[in-house]
């Protein structure tokens, strides 16, 4: 077991908390999240750090204290500091522009690809093969690079399509006679 949960949360300057009922908020300078708290679960304010405790008696305590606790620290971050995800376009005649919360994508194929940013998602493109994704929560940004690379996964013989700017993709080698 990781025993992820006996480690507090520290809460940066400019960072408040409000526990209210089965629902914590957290609001920063980057914005405000809010994430449901589940019932095996108490989150104890100390100071200037969070502790997530199991309930004594609960069935799931154990491991459900140590997921809200990543969630927590997950929020804590995105409303300080906020995430980021760099994807990378590679192949001939592939290229992204960003128009306001909107991606457009040319991927080899015949028409162009539009990707919808749903809302707290900003997306930027530094350069014609690159994209940024940024926002306050974790999931979201994760989610939307997901989605994004998913119209064109990077292939295995040439390495050609939409790939994380850190994905190590192995090159198969073809067919011999």
């Amino acid at each position: 077991m990781s025993r992820v949960a006996k480690y507090p949360v520290e809460l940066p300057k400019g960072v408040d908390v409000t526990l209210a009922g089965a629902e914590i908020s957290v609001k920063g300078p980057l914005g405000t999240l809010k994430q449901f708290v589940l019932p095996s679960v108490r989150i104890d304010k100390e100071g200037e750090s969070l502790f997530c405790r199991a309930v004594e008696g609960a069935v799931n305590g154990g491991a459900m204290s140590g997921t809200m606790r990543a969630l927590v620290n997950n929020m804590v971050a995105g409303v300080s500091k906020g995430f980021e995800k760099k994807l990378s376009l590679v192949g001939v005649g592939y290229k992204a522009q960003a128009q306001g919360d909107k991606l457009n994508l040319s991927l080899g194929y015949s028409h162009p690809v539009v990707h919808q940013m749903p809302e707290g998602i900003k997306v930027e493109t530094p350069t014609q093969t690159e994209i940024l994704i940024k926002g306050i929560d974790k999931q979201k940004v994760g989610q939307v690079a997901a989605e994004v690379r998913a119209y064109r996964p990077p292939e295995p013989y040439k390495g050609k399509g939409v790939r994380y700017s850190d994905e190590v993709i192995t090159i198969k080698e073809t067919k011999k006679k």
